[in-house]
Parts: structure tokens; C-alpha cells; sequence
């Protein structure tokens, strides 16, 4: 069991920025992928970035490579995701996502909403234009 807490949301002009953390505890074992996913109204779940533990490999959407940065600071148990350059189609409710190493194991996995059992309860990034 992973227990996860997301902040740091909020509502930012287009080409701003936002730093989201997401503060998570519970079995180790079920953190060792751990991702930024996003949802607008209306749409699908999407993956956005990932972080593996394992080897501190990052991966990106193509909607947010080169603008969003995904790290951790292993001391403080939290993810966090970098958003620069922010765009009114980034506005979303933004989700941290955890589980064990098979679901970074492939590219579709990776980002696959169906491969992490464990998510915090979201948090709200609106950007205007």
C-alpha cells in the first residue's frame, strides 16, 4: 500500500510556471515507478511524466517534453513535476501515480493509467490565456 498527497496546484497565466509535489509513504516496494498523470474535463486520463527509482530514469509525453521537468527527492519520500511554459491546454486536475517497478517496465505501460494501483487525490492547474 502507497498513500500519496499532491499540492502545489493553482492558476498561472499562459508562460508561467507551477511546481507540483506530491508527498507520498506507505510500502516502498510500491514506489518504484512513480508518475504525473492529468485529466480535463471531459477527456482521458493521460500520462504525463514518469520517474523510475531504479535508475532515476525520466520519461515525457510528447505534449510536455522540453517545457514539464519530473525529479524526487529520495530524503523527503516526494515526487515533483516542473511545469514551465505553461499553455491553457496544460489546464487539468493533475494526479500522482505510484506502484512497483513492472509498470515502467514499457513505453505503454509507463504511461498507462491501467498499471498503478496507488493515486493521490489530485490536484486543480488552470492556465489562462
Amino acid at each position: 500500500q502507497a498513500q500519496l498527497v499532491e499540492s502545489g496546484g493553482g492558476s498561472v497565466q499562459a508562460g508561467g510556471s507551477l511546481r507540483l509535489s506530491c508527498a507520498a509513504s506507505g510500502d516502498p516496494y510500491s514506489r518504484y515507478c512513480m508518475a504525473w498523470f492529468r485529466q480535463a474535463p471531459g477527456k482521458e486520463r493521460e500520462g504525463v511524466a514518469v520517474f523510475y527509482t531504479v535508475n532515476d530514469r525520466t520519461y515525457y509525453a510528447d505534449s510536455v517534453k522540453g517545457r514539464f521537468a519530473i525529479s524526487r527527492d529520495n530524503a523527503k519520500n516526494t515526487l515533483y513535476l516542473q511545469m514551465n511554459s505553461l499553455k491553457p491546454e496544460d489546464t487539468a486536475m493533475y494526479y500522482c501515480a505510484v506502484d512497483g517497478a513492472f509498470a515502467c517496465a514499457t513505453s505503454t505501460w509507463r504511461l498507462a493509467r491501467s498499471s498503478y494501483n496507488y493515486w493521490g487525490q489530485g490536484t486543480q492547474v488552470t492556465v489562462s490565456s
